[in-house]
């Protein structure tokens, strides 16, 4: 019973984040830039979010449907390409400690931003034929990758200091670790 109230708490905050990730990219902060129909948003934060709450098949999901969700929205061309693109952009981060803040959490945005500037290029190169054109692309990419990290870091600040982490993993079934050891979040 246990884990089946464990299972169903993942697949609820994984519904949740990835309606929070659609509206964050389709609809707030959403600046169209470029002629090939890419925008500059800040819904990648809440795909990090995602990334340190949830275990990383949930992450994932939450990635992809989300900002799956929000091109198709928006960009529907850009949809296979983002799917892929927003799940790999969660492999940086960690959900196994009990703070946001720590220090792989804090590297894994910049991490996250190489990645995905990468791999817009690259589906860019791919959907126009030209792999020297979208290399204006990473202005933006770098904007939205920088005010993305900025509002994870703000955010992570804020949720450490309520201690959700250490709220929420006993619900998820997940432990946290401690330096040397695992203890069990009971």
């Amino acid at each position: 019973m246990r884990n089946q109230k464990a299972t169903t708490t993942k697949m609820v905050m994984t519904g949740l984040l990835a309606a929070m990730i659609t509206i964050m990219t389709a609809y707030i902060c959403h600046v169209p830039y470029g002629a090939n129909g890419g925008y500059i948003h800040f819904g990648d934060a809440l795909i990090y979010v995602a990334a340190v709450l949830l275990p990383r098949p949930y992450a994932l999901a939450a990635a992809a449907i989300g900002g799956g969700l929000a091109d198709l929205l928006t960009a529907p061309m850009w949809a296979p390409a983002t799917i892929i693109i927003k799940m790999l952009i969660t492999l940086p981060f960690t959900s196994k400690e009990g703070r946001i803040l720590c220090p792989r959490n804090i590297a894994a945005p910049f991490i996250a931003a190489l990645v995905s500037a990468t791999g817009y290029w690259l589906a860019e190169g791919l959907l126009f034929g030209n792999f020297v054109a979208p290399l204006v692309s990473f202005a933006g990419s770098a904007v939205q990758s920088g005010g993305s990290a900025a509002i994870f870091l703000a955010l992570a600040v804020a949720l450490d200091r309520i201690h959700l982490k250490q709220k929420i993993m006993p619900a998820l079934g997940m432990t946290e670790r401690v330096p040397g050891k695992v203890k069990a979040n009971q």
